[in-house]
């Protein structure tokens, strides 16, 4: 469950984070390529995988719904802002990216 936390943090501020380490915008790119698949196209995360055979291993049932759908809609946010957060989060991201990429062209500009 922590290890999933940190996965939807870094696939939303990965980005941001990218500013300081310009080379792990390529592990953000992925993460966030990944994150956002599991939900315009409903794949099951592997880690949705790993904490259900965890939970079972250890005695209990499995989730019954997805981590977000679990932990996050209706616990963090009402059900019914869901989209707007994902709205929210996805412009996070993008943001995020073309900070990056603002960061970036100043770089190279400043070396030339």
């Amino acid at each position: 469950m922590i290890v999933h936390f940190a996965f939807l943090a870094y696939v939303v501020t990965g980005g941001f984070l990218a500013w300081r380490w310009p080379r792990t915008i390529w592990l953000h790119l992925a993460a966030a390529a990944w994150g956002f698949s599991t939900v315009l196209f409903g794949i099951v995360c592997p880690l949705t995988y790993v904490e259900n055979w965890g939970r079972r291993r250890a005695g209990e049932q499995g989730l019954s719904a997805g981590f977000i759908d679990t932990y996050i809609e209706g616990v963090m946010y009402p059900q019914r802002f869901a989209g707007l957060m994902q709205l929210l989060a996805g412009l996070a991201v993008v943001t995020s990216w073309i900070g990056y990429a603002m960061l970036r062209a100043r770089r190279s500009r400043q070396t030339a």
